[in-house]
């Protein structure tokens, strides 16, 4: 059976953006239904700018902003946890879907906001993000291991199946501008484990792989997780 993977969270992003020899999600689905906003307009600004913002979301978006944009139906406040359930933070969930979600955890236009703390005026980074969402090189939860190679060079990437596991070290690809504005984290084929443990066990583990191993093509490679930094360091 395949290792759990666990997420990335607020309290080890620092680790992460701050070393670059240092979050498992179901892959989106794609939907074609239009989004939409507040009085049903559509939302068309889907654009991801690593440290600037996500679609109309930037860095100076407050939850008030939030209930302009999107209306207050479309939001929940919840409160999730940081690394091994140590500390909590606030966060809001943005869900645009209208109940037509084909999954309840990644929908196409969905996103969660993080807040820097409790009052919920700043927002630390942006995450859970759906397929809608894309950077200006058309990377987006559900790009294929084949065309991330092609829009970031052989670049390398942590180990399946621990806490970093998947995560693309963009300073070593042709992203190398987002490092610490963008975390990326690929997982493979929900069977891929049972299927191809030889491949799979092959490039596990708290260690470094290029993104042209060979026994990355049998497992069904995706980008799962998109995490959007807007203000680092809060």
């Amino acid at each position: 059976m395949k290792p759990p993977i666990k997420s990335i969270t607020i309290a080890t992003l620092a680790l992460l953006l701050g070393h670059s020899a240092t979050s498992a999600v179901a892959l989106a689905q794609q939907i074609h239904h239009p989004l939409t906003i507040a009085k049903s307009q559509p939302l068309t600004d889907t654009l991801i700018v690593p440290g600037e913002r996500v679609g109309p979301v930037t860095r100076t978006t407050t939850k008030q902003d939030l209930v302009k944009l999107f209306g207050a139906s479309h939001l929940v406040d919840k409160t999730i946890s940081g690394a091994e359930g140590i500390g909590s933070f606030a966060a809001t969930q943005v869900n645009l879907n209208q109940g037509r979600c084909l999954t309840t955890s990644r929908c196409a236009s969905t996103l969660l906001v993080v807040w820097s703390d409790k009052t919920r005026t700043k927002p630390l980074d942006v995450r859970n993000l759906g397929s809608a969402w894309k950077t200006r090189e058309g990377i987006g939860v559900g790009t294929p291991l084949s065309e991330l190679r092609q829009k970031l060079g052989n670049f390398k990437l942590f180990g399946l199946a621990w806490d970093y596991g998947g995560t693309i070290l963009l300073d070593s690809s042709r992203l190398s501008k987002y490092q610490g504005k963008l975390i990326l984290r690929v997982d493979t084929a929900a069977n891929a484990a049972d299927k191809y443990p030889h491949d799979y066990q092959a490039v596990s583990g708290d260690r470094t792989f290029s993104a042209s191993n060979p026994h990355w093509k049998p497992l069904g490679v995706r980008l799962a997780e998109i995490i959007v930094v807007l203000n680092p360091g809060q």
